[in-house]
């Protein structure tokens, strides 16, 4: 799948501006969503073309993802001079202080037995948060009450983080935005392309500059400026820039 001439023509013009920071979502973008998280490997070209942008003169290459660091770099096994930024930008410089791990294991304890009781629901432990996943319950509707009962139990220290099927329940109030606002600054990046393809993704694509490239994944309501249908479409994004930058 090729992006459109005008996203072609954006990445063209965004090579030429260096330093330049290259950055995606992971699930759902690299990879293609899948009901056990640990079976999400990345699509194939994954691993190359993110090496191949990485060695090129003035490019950094990000990985941003709600999952944690640690578990992102175990089930992408994708390995470079990449930087990582995970729990939707909580874990940045190093993992949470004890006082927030604390708060994070009083949530999960919370959680775990409503999660129990709806067959298929699952309640997964991040490094900042706890996450109500509900992609394998059967009946819609239970998950969607499941979904609204998490909801309701959340006190006003938490930042909630809907998405496809979940929803997190952060100990921090970091997003995607300002991590890769500050990502970008310490690089020096003239220029950002960042692709995603979930809510959290929409504080990225607000944060970024309107001469920043950003991408959609998939369908949805979304402030970014270009859209691909698919994790191949993404790919295809990124070789596109990679044989602009060679």
């Amino acid at each position: 799948m090729s992006p459109s001439t005008e996203l072609d023509a954006a990445l063209a013009s965004l090579a030429g501006r260096r330093p330049l920071l290259v950055a995606s979502d992971y699930d759902g973008v690299l990879a293609r969503l899948r009901d056990e998280p640990s079976a999400a490997v990345p699509e194939p070209g994954v691993a190359e073309v993110l090496s191949r942008l990485a060695a090129a003169d003035g490019v950094t290459v990000a990985l941003v993802s709600g999952r944690g660091v640690a578990d992102l770099q175990a089930t992408s096994g994708l390995t470079g001079p990449f930087r990582w930024v995970g729990s939707h930008g909580a874990e940045f410089d190093g993992p949470l202080t004890g006082e927030l791990a604390a708060r994070r294991d009083e949530l999960a304890a919370l959680l775990e037995p409503v999660v129990a009781r709806v067959a298929g629901a699952r309640l997964e432990v991040k490094p900042a948060s706890v996450a109500v996943h509900v992609r394998p319950v059967a009946d819609r509707d239970a998950a969607a009450a499941l979904l609204d009962e998490a909801r309701s139990l959340a006190d006003s220290s938490l930042t909630l983080k809907p998405g496809k099927d979940v929803l997190e329940l952060a100990v921090t109030d970091a997003d995607k935005g300002s991590a890769l606002l500050r990502l970008a600054g310490e690089v020096g990046a003239r220029a950002t392309l960042y692709l995603g393809d979930d809510v959290t993704d929409e504080d990225a694509f607000r944060a970024l500059a309107d001469d920043d490239v950003t991408v959609k994944v998939g369908d949805g309501d979304t402030a970014a400026r270009y859209r691909v249908a698919d994790p191949a479409g993404a790919i295809a994004v990124l070789q596109l820039l990679a044989a602009e930058l060679d």
